[in-house]
């Protein structure tokens, strides 16, 4: 059985650039290649007995009809290995008559061919989320987004339609961030080696790295024309996922959670336990610019304000179902809140909002969500590379999917000024209503 290299997780694989480790989040584009006129192969069509002309490629003298190669029959019998299933048949054949025919023989590299048929397999799917990965990348680390810190410019990505590598949200206090790069930047380069064609990791790879070290990047912002070089010193990123950002007593606890990582229950719980120690009359919860994290930390997050029921479901593509239910020991199940959202809320957050906004247990202000609703994981190849792949979409309690849609907010407040505080002062407003505070 193929070996699972990270189980159940809903990253946007918002690969964290930071440590650039599978969280939660893509994918490559197809090879776009432009396709060459080819002639009827009818019976009527029979070739020319002259040769074109070294001038004129495959047109003869003016009013020639096109020259056509001969067909001709293979001197050895091709016969399918048994071990070779059906549906691969032409693959193997046309490897077989490469290997016969071919001009140059000393070129057919069974390893590339290989990689490059799997990517052709993978294009066809129009998925970012599925991608091959390469040995090189998968040799690399994944697993340090759980050690509590990483090293890299403090950044979380994702592979958008067009194949380019998008800037979900640059870690608060990162080297990304403090170097200028912003949330829905596009990185087209690393250290003038074209990102183009490859796969969320790979790109990844290409721009992690130690700290004290230098990568240069070409960015082209959101609304900007042209492309700009922005050079970022690597750093070493804490991990810090839960910060409590009001005043220790207020009447409205303003909790910021970045990430969903597999110790932020156990950081969230401590916060609102020491929140309705001090008295607070409602909790506003922050998931702007958190692009996910692991599944088990989000149901766990989730049931701490819930009574019961589904948390989430996930479909499988063999049409299994697997439900997520209300965990207990909810230490919040009656506080009025509030969830702030934007754009760069994605994946396990979309998780928490979808499920607090479906049993109307908060409310939700800002600006509609991601839009990542698919689970993936990494399943190893005998070569040593990987298959990303999508295994599964999921969808909130009352059956909404996420993928490509998003979730709306209950008030929408969009925010251009600097640190969101309109979506904050609307926030406490909502919370005064609900609670009677003045």
């Amino acid at each position: 059985m193929a070996k699972k290299f990270s189980v159940r997780l809903l990253p946007l694989l918002l690969v964290a650039i930071a440590a650039f480790s599978v969280a939660c989040g893509s994918a490559e584009p197809a090879a776009q290649v432009a396709p060459t006129s080819v002639p009827s192969l009818s019976a009527s069509s029979a070739p020319s007995e002259t040769a074109p002309s070294p001038t004129n490629g495959a047109l003869g003298s003016a009013g020639d009809a096109p020259l056509l190669p001969e067909i001709e029959e293979s001197t050895v019998a091709m016969e399918t290995p048994p071990n070779v299933p059906d549906d691969l048949r032409l693959i193997w054949e046309a490897w077989f008559l490469l290997n016969q025919d071919y001009v140059d023989r000393s070129v057919l590299d069974p390893e590339a061919f290989s990689e490059q048929a799997i990517r052709g397999m993978l294009g066809v799917l129009d998925d970012p989320q599925t991608s091959y990965v390469s040995p090189e990348v998968v040799a690399g680390s994944f697993g340090d987004i759980f050690r509590g810190e990483f090293e890299g410019i403090g950044a979380f990505v994702d592979m958008n339609r067009a194949g380019k590598l998008l800037i979900v949200s640059p870690i608060e206090g990162g080297p990304a961030e403090a170097a200028g790069i912003k949330p829905g930047d596009i990185i087209l380069e690393a250290d003038g080696e074209s990102l183009e064609g490859l796969s969320l990791l790979e790109a990844v790879a290409k721009i992690r790295g130690p700290r004290g070290s230098r990568v240069t990047l070409l960015v082209k912002h959101l609304v900007a024309i042209d492309p700009v070089e922005i050079t970022v010193t690597r750093g070493v990123i804490p991990l810090v996922s839960v910060r409590l950002r009001s005043e220790p007593g207020a009447d409205f606890a303003h909790i910021r959670i970045t990430d969903f990582y597999p110790n932020t229950p156990d950081s969230l719980k401590e916060v609102v336990s020491q929140v309705l120690d001090d008295g607070a009359k409602g909790i506003i919860l922050d998931v702007r610019g958190n692009s996910g994290g692991t599944l088990d930390s989000v149901v766990d997050i989730a049931s701490m304000f819930l009574e019961d029921g589904l948390v989430m479901y996930s479909i499988r593509g063999d049409g299994s179902r697997t439900d997520w239910r209300v965990r207990e020991g909810g230490i919040a199940k009656d506080i009025p809140m509030v969830l702030l959202v934007d754009g760069g809320s994605a994946s396990s957050s979309e998780v928490l909002v979808g499920a607090l906004q479906d049993y109307e247990r908060a409310t939700i202000i800002g600006d509609t969500t991601y839009g990542k609703g698919s689970v993936n994981i990494l399943r190893d190849l005998s070569n040593g590379g990987g298959l990303y792949i999508t295994i599964a979409h999921w969808f909130t309690p009352l059956g909404r999917l996420i993928e490509d849609t998003g979730i709306e907010p209950d008030i929408e407040v969009r925010d251009d000024r600097e640190a969101g505080m309109e979506q904050l002062e609307r926030a406490i407003e909502e919370l005064k209503l609900m609670t009677g505070v003045e």
